[in-house]
């Protein structure tokens, strides 16, 4: 089971059903009147919270814990299961096939299902672009994983998350990536959406990162709202990608249409911790449970596809709570 003292944190925030609740107001990445730095005002409800998203991983504050065991990834393998991608105007979004993917372990309580990933990236392979940082260390891209599980009534969120740095190789590596990239020309337009129809797995993209190293802390979605209660798993190995196919974000997709500017920058600024305790797996076996459940109240997130294979969630605007 979850320890203790996280589980007691962790409680205070289980999100209900109208934790995505559409924000008043547009917010963006590139103008000053809507970039993260209006954001308290634009959804002030949440984005002025004290356990805010991303924050900088300070390696020497990092403290074991034991229950931080080995993840399971039911259909990670699976090479049908990226269905559908999508430019919003904010990021770049992968549905997953929800009913196929799912993680558990790793002290998360239950089993969650993946329902989609997006992106986060700077202004080409030279200037950074991740969300998180260690020792103040900002990575070209992030890529995070949107994970949910549902807890008597309530909606619990885990995120993913995984660093993209430059690899040391030519160009077109690795050929997952190339593959996935390959799409962006179709979905240059905010709102231009493709069918994934060429195989490849989330593994195919994650190959390389060792997923038993890992962050663990609380903290929030991390665009408007906000809203806080997410439980965070940042990986510690970065997933490699060449240089030429970082650069494909951040001169292929544009925040509007092609005479709009591109989509750059697309990221938060680290938050403050606000004595956040950030944890790490130390050596151990899996520990025992949680439970594995299947959750049955998908009431919150819209993963709707005209590519998916599968029933949509109910109807839900994520493009205003992408993180």
């Amino acid at each position: 089971m979850m320890n203790a003292w996280f589980m007691t944190c962790f409680a205070a925030f289980l999100l209900p059903a109208s934790y995505g609740a559409p924000i008043s107001k547009a917010w963006c990445y590139h103008m000053p009147s809507c970039s993260d730095v209006a954001w308290p005002i634009i959804a002030e409800k949440n984005c002025n919270g004290t356990q805010q998203s991303p924050i900088d991983i300070i390696t020497t504050n990092v403290q074991a814990n034991a229950n931080l065991t080995s993840f399971i990834f039911t259909g990670y393998d699976d090479d049908t299961t990226l269905t559908e991608i999508k430019n919003t105007g904010t990021t770049i979004k992968v549905t997953l096939d929800h009913e196929k993917m799912h993680v558990e372990g790793g002290d998360l309580p239950g089993l969650f299902a993946s329902m989609q990933f997006h992106l986060h990236w700077g202004n080409g392979s030279f200037m950074p672009g991740s969300e998180h940082t260690v020792d103040g260390k900002q990575y070209p891209m992030e890529l995070h994983i949107v994970n949910k599980f549902v807890h008597n009534g309530s909606t619990i969120l885990a995120a993913l998350g995984f660093f993209i740095e430059q690899a040391t190789y030519d160009t077109g590596k690795p050929e997952s990536w190339k593959t996935l990239t390959s799409y962006l020309s179709d979905i240059a337009n905010a709102g231009d959406k493709a069918c994934i129809t060429q195989y490849m797995s989330m593994d195919d993209l994650l190959s390389g990162v060792d997923r038993t190293k890992y962050y663990r802390y609380l903290g929030s979605l991390t665009t408007p709202n906000c809203k806080e209660g997410v439980i965070w798993t940042i990986f510690k190995d970065p997933i490699k990608v060449s240089w030429d196919l970082i650069d494909l974000f951040s001169t292929s997709v544009y925040i509007k249409a092609t005479d709009s500017p591109l989509m750059v920058d697309t990221f938060r600024g680290v938050q403050p911790v606000n004595g956040r305790i950030v944890m790490s797996q130390v050596a151990g076996t899996r520990a025992t449970g949680p439970v594995s459940q299947t959750a049955s109240d998908w009431d919150v997130l819209d993963l709707s596809s005209d590519c998916q294979t599968t029933e949509p969630y109910t109807e839900f605007d994520l493009e205003t709570a992408y993180w």
